[in-house]
């Protein structure tokens, strides 16, 4: 078993965890804030699919809870699945909105840092969005 290097990439937002939940948990939603996951999102027979920035993704979510979980796998293509933990839970009467990005197998240092920095663009829009 191993463990991968993990960054924890966070934003609080001005709004109640239950209305961020329910706007960011509707996959529909996406494409208006979180541009890593690319854009045209559809579901087709039961699946989620988009066109990523290296090309078709299929994606598949965390049912709806009461929990806040916002957990996905990616799957950039057969066989390979990427974790996606992110969660928003309450932080005083707004919400702290929060991302585990796992450094993959074969993952530069580089290119760790530069995902790290389009989560906290895609977070940074989602708080945008939500507090206008």
């Amino acid at each position: 078993m191993s463990t991968f290097e993990a960054r924890i990439i966070s934003i609080s937002i001005d709004r109640d965890w239950r209305a961020v939940y329910d706007f960011a948990s509707v996959p529909e939603n996406l494409p208006r804030w979180a541009s890593g996951l690319g854009s045209a999102l559809e579901k087709a027979n039961g699946e989620w699919t988009a066109e990523g920035p290296e090309g078709p993704i299929r994606i598949r979510f965390a049912e709806r809870n009461d929990f806040g979980v916002l957990d996905h796998y990616v799957i950039p293509e057969p066989g390979v699945e990427i974790y996606i933990p992110l969660r928003v839970i309450a932080n005083g009467t707004g919400s702290e909105v929060i991302f585990t990005l796992f450094r993959v197998p074969g993952m530069s240092g580089e290119r760790f840092a530069a995902d790290a920095e389009w989560v906290a663009r895609d977070l940074a829009a989602l708080k945008a969005l939500l507090e206008a």
